[in-house]
Order: structure tokens, then C-alpha cells, then sequence
């Protein structure tokens, strides 16, 4: 079985040789177009609702958008230390203990998905009247919303662990796959639930649990059919607590990050609702573009987190250094292009979504403004995928800290000069983005993430390493 699993297994190494731009650029494209059908299914949601029920009940669904982020903080961070751990154990061809940790990561994942279920079910209305501050009229539908939706975080969390795992072994194709089907079925349930059967945010939530739960189905399915390695016995399923333990350590800074992430944006959405509800409104579809945007630097920092775990498992730690390198002029040149598009076509994208006059106009602004500013997330995002998969994960939450405490900050303060006032709810990425970016430049430039693993190639080789950066 060993020669089989290894047969297997080595057809995936595409990040470990070749020019790194091509391997890079190879594996991001399925990443990225799984992303893009991720968001397809979530913007379906709002522009469905929007356009079949009311802007109130799109707004509604808008505004649960912070706690959905919370508690897929916990399933794409811990999920992508489990990746972490998958891709290095791959690249040292380990494969012994890359099934074991498989194993125990998805039985993990799944039980934290179940507490996150019911913790999301227990302090929902809470958070979003009193947190949140959701307004009154938008409150019950909001409720309604998301009590529906966290039913689904079980499938979420299995999808997120699975999709990770198969990443961790070069298969980023795969996860393309799975979110078509799951695109598929979300719109066409949209369709039938919202504008078919009127039973707006309540069919726009089943949508997506059902949805997710194909999605989740489809995975599994894969990942045993095609990778014999991941074809355990019902003898061999087992859960071992220090496996998951460095699962969870590995995960808990990238989790942290995204969980500061959505923490932020509880504080901007909250001074968001405090403008009239055409302003909640435009931030729900401004939000939504923007994530469309933010895809090529997204899809690359997975991607970087994957390279970077796989060719420091191999020893490869200069051809880490250049990969970085080319990513970044990746992200920069396809953000720019995409930036451009949107700040061209701002008004007829915002058609789509059937906003009032008022709202109209504000998302119009914040589009093209925050279409300027992007940039200066491309610039630095995909580099947060390397401290992650070098074990450095710490670093891109001290980055993310910074970015979203400084946004924050800057939305309740200069809201008071004359000359910004609400403008601040989409100048605030300048503040945020432009600290980003110094301060992750400033990390990979100091080095000190490669030294753990300059140390381990000094004791296996017996010779001192150079300059961490000329390695």
C-alpha cells in the first residue's frame, strides 16, 4: 500500500519544483476561481433578496454578515493549520503521520463545529441588538437569518477541514469543484425559496445550509475516492489529543487573525448602523464587491501558505524567498486590473442590487474609493500566507491587529472632521491598509521567520547558513 499511497501523494508536488511564478500561479487559479464561486453563492443572497423581497430584507441579511465572519474565523483559521501541518508533512513525504493527522483534524473540526452551532443559536439576538445595534426594523429578520444559517456551520466546518487537507497535498482543483456545486445549488435554491416560494431571508438561509452541506458531501466523497491515503478503516479512525493539540496550535494564530478580523468589523458595523439604513444598505453591497475584489490577494496568500509549508518541509528554503517575491508582483498587477474595471463601472455594478436613490449614491462613492485603495492590501496580503505556513502565523495576527485596530480607531475619530464625516466608513482602508503594509514588509525583511528553519538546516547539514534573506 505504501508504493501506492507514494504513487498518488508525488503527482501533487507542483509547488516544490519549476519555476515557483508558474507553480504559484498553477495552484492559485483553482483557488481563486473556488473563491470566486464562494462569494457567487453569497452575493446570490443578497442580490436575489434584494431584487425579490426588499432592501430591508437585504439589509438584514447584511447585517449578521460580522457574526458569520466570527465563526468562520474559527473554520478557515484552524482548518488552515491543519493545511499547515498537511503541506510540510507532504514535503518531507511523512505520510505516515500526514494520514494520522488528517484524521484527527477533520474529527476535530467537525466537533468544533457542532460547539460553534450552538453557541451562534445561543447568542445571536444579543449580539445583534446590543453589539451590533442592528436597527429595530431590520432586527427580527436579521434574528431569523442567522438562526437558520448556523445550522449549516457544521457542514462549513467539515468542508473548510477537507478542502484544507487536500490543499496541504498540492490538490487546489479539487475545491473548485466543490463550491460549483455548492454555487449551483444555493442559486437555484434562492431562486425557488425567495422568489418562487416568498419566504426571504428564511429561504435565503435554508439556500445556503443546503448548499453547504453538498458541498461538504462532495468533499468527502473526493478526497476517499481519489487519494487511497486518506482511505481509512473504521479500526483506523482515530482521534489522537496531541495530533489535535498541534493542530490547534498551529491554527490558533491564523484563527485569531480572522477572529480580530471580524471582531473590527463588529465596531464598523456598528458605527455603519448608525447612519440611516441606506447607509447599511450601501455597506452591505459595497462589502460584498469588495470581497470580489480582494480574490487575487486572497486566492494568493493560500496558496503562499501551502507553498511555504511544503518547501520548508523539503528543505527548499531559498526557493521560498523568490516565490515570495513573484507573488507579490502577481497580486499587484491582477488587483490593479480588477481595481481598475471597478472604478469604471461602479454605477452599473450597483445597479445590480436594486439600492434606493440614497443608497446608491453612497455605494457608488465607496466603491470607487476603495477600488484606489486596494492596492495597498495587494501589496502585502499574500506575504501574511507565508509567515503562516513557515510557523510564523503570529505575525500575520499582529499585522491584522494593527490593520483593524487602526481602521477602527480612525472611523470614530476623524468621523468628526468637517470634511469626512460618514466618508470615513470607506476612508478608513487607507489608515488601515497603508500599516498593513509597513509592518508586514518590515517582518520579511528582518528575517526572523526563517530562523527556526535556518537552525534545523545548520544541525541536518552540518554547515552554517547565510543570511536568512540570501538563503
Amino acid at each position: 500500500m505504501v508504493n501506492t499511497v507514494k504513487k498518488k501523494i508525488d503527482g501533487n508536488d507542483l509547488l516544490l519544483n519549476g519555476a515557483p511564478w508558474k507553480g504559484i500561479l498553477r495552484f492559485a487559479l483553482p483557488v481563486f476561481l473556488g473563491l470566486l464561486l464562494q462569494q457567487l453563492y453569497n452575493t446570490a443572497d443578497t442580490i436575489i433578496v434584494g431584487n425579490f423581497e426588499s432592501e430591508d430584507a437585504m439589509s438584514a441579511v447584511g447585517a449578521t454578515a460580522v457574526l458569520t465572519m466570527a465563526f468562520l474565523a474559527f473554520a478557515n483559521g484552524f482548518s488552515a493549520g491543519a493545511g499547515v501541518i498537511i503541506a510540510q508533512l507532504f514535503g518531507a513525504k511523512k505520510d505516515s503521520e500526514l494520514r494520522r493527522n488528517a484524521c484527527t483534524a477533520i474529527f476535530l473540526m467537525v466537533s468544533m463545529g457542532v460547539i460553534c452551532t450552538g453557541i451562534a443559536l445561543a447568542i445571536n439576538r444579543l449580539m445583534l441588538k446590543y453589539v451590533l445595534n442592528t436597527p429595530t426594523d431590520l432586527l427580527e429578520m436579521s434574528v431569523v437569518y442567522f438562526r437558520v444559517y448556523a445550522l449549516g456551520l457544521v457542514f462549513q466546518f467539515g468542508y473548510n477541514v477537507v478542502a484544507a487537507v487536500l490543499r496541504g497535498v498540492g490538490d487546489s482543483r479539487a475545491t473548485m469543484y466543490f463550491l460549483l456545486i455548492a454555487a449551483i445549488i444555493n442559486v437555484v435554491l434562492d431562486i425557488v425559496f425567495v422568489a418562487v416560494l416568498h419566504l426571504g431571508v428564511l429561504g435565503a438561509a435554508l439556500a445556503t445550509d443546503i448548499s453547504q452541506a453538498g458541498c461538504c458531501v462532495a468533499a468527502v466523497i473526493y478526497m476517499v475516492k481519489k487519494y487511497p491515503i486518506f482511505r481509512w478503516k473504521v479500526k483506523e479512525l482515530t482521534f489522537e489529543w496531541k495530533l489535535a493539540w498541534n493542530t490547534l496550535k498551529m491554527g490558533f494564530p491564523m484563527a485569531l487573525q480572522q477572529f480580530i478580523v471580524a471582531i473590527g468589523f463588529v465596531f464598523l458595523q456598528r458605527a455603519v448602523n448608525g447612519y440611516e439604513k441606506f447607509m447599511t444598505a450601501s455597506f452591505t453591497v459595497a462589502m460584498r464587491v469588495e470581497s470580489y475584489i480582494q480574490l487575487p490577494a486572497s486566492s494568493l496568500q493560500i496558496t503562499q501558505a501551502t507553498y511555504t509549508g511544503q518547501n520548508l518541509g523539503a528543505d527548499n528554503i531559498g526557493r521560498v524567498t523568490k516565490g515570495a517575491k513573484q507573488t507579490f508582483f502577481m497580486s499587484e498587477v491582477v488587483t490593479l486590473i480588477l481595481s481598475t474595471v471597478v472604478l469604471v463601472l461602479a454605477a452599473q455594478i450597483t445597479t445590480l442590487f436594486n439600492l434606493t436613490e440614497e443608497a446608491t449614491a453612497y455605494c457608488i462613492t465607496h466603491l470607487r474609493t476603495t477600488a484606489i485603495l486596494l492596492p495597498l492590501l495587494a501589496a502585502y496580503f499574500p506575504i501574511l500566507g507565508l509567515f503562516q505556513g513557515a510557523d510564523n502565523g503570529f505575525k500575520a495576527t499582529i499585522v491584522a491587529t494593527t490593520a483593524l485596530f487602526v481602521r477602527v480607531v480612525t472611523t470614530y475619530t476623524l468621523c468628526y472632521l468637517p470634511f469626512m464625516g460618514y466618508r470615513i466608513i470607506w476612508w478608513n482602508t487607507a489608515f488601515g491598509w497603508g500599516a498593513g503594509l509597513i509592518l508586514t514588509w518590515s517582518m520579511y525583511f528582518h528575517g526572523g521567520w526563517k530562523k527556526k528553519w535556518l537552525n534545523k538546516l545548520t544541525k541536518e547539514t552540518g554547515v552554517e547558513q547565510g543570511d536568512a534573506n540570501n538563503v
